[in-house]
């Protein structure tokens, strides 16, 4: 497994703080969206990094501070529920993608950004297909995303008991769509989301 081929390709024609880029939350029935932005130093490898959604939440956690303290530059930005709701959720992501590319201390030269579709950035970008798996800073941007998704997902639950949000962290699971038709929605869920819910 070459983590990074994408990374040297893009070096060798020239550029130098190359950044992954990758999102969480685009599926959850609430919260906001979530992207980060990781710049690593020339040829680095951080132990035990991989695409977010093959680690456990504990080991996620543990390279999450690792991640912040060791790569060249790091970022992490969010799109509102709002803001969802008005631009429609790929828009959203696109929005939340350069947000973090934008608010990196270090200006990015070039993105490499997972999926397929690149956010209209002011730098060359490239879309890397399943690159949280395949590009060692879109996995690292992959874990930073997640993890601070989560965590805020965590705080809403302590706002929010009655939805269990720190268990699914906003994602349509059996309970959730069950306390939303006992409570209602509440002032985090995206309402757009939930028609097939409501309408039923």
């Amino acid at each position: 497994m070459d983590w990074l081929k994408y990374e040297r390709e893009v070096r060798e024609k020239g550029y130098v703080n190359i950044c992954g880029v990758d999102e969480a939350g685009r599926g959850p029935l609430a919260g906001p969206v979530c992207a980060a932005a990781v710049i690593l130093r020339k040829n680095q490898i951080i132990e035990g990094v991989n695409d977010s959604k093959k680690l456990s939440e504990k080991k996620r956690e543990a390279l999450f501070d690792v991640i912040k303290n060791e790569a060249e530059a790091y970022s992490i930005a969010f799109a509102s529920v709002e803001e969802i709701e008005e631009l429609n959720i790929l828009n959203a992501t696109m929005l939340a993608m350069k947000r973090a590319v934008e608010g990196l201390p270090i200006r990015a030269d070039y993105a490499l950004i997972d999926g397929n579709k690149t956010p209209e950035l002011e730098i060359p970008t490239q879309y890397v297909v399943k690159g949280d798996a395949n590009s060692m800073s879109i996995a690292a941007a992959s874990i930073l995303a997640k993890v601070s998704r989560d965590r805020l997902c965590r705080d809403y639950a302590e706002k929010y008991p009655e939805y269990g949000f720190e268990r699914h962290k906003g994602y349509g699971t059996k309970a959730h769509t069950e306390a939303i038709l006992k409570y209602g929605p509440c002032e985090i869920h995206r309402m757009s989301f939930l028609k097939k819910i409501l309408n039923k």
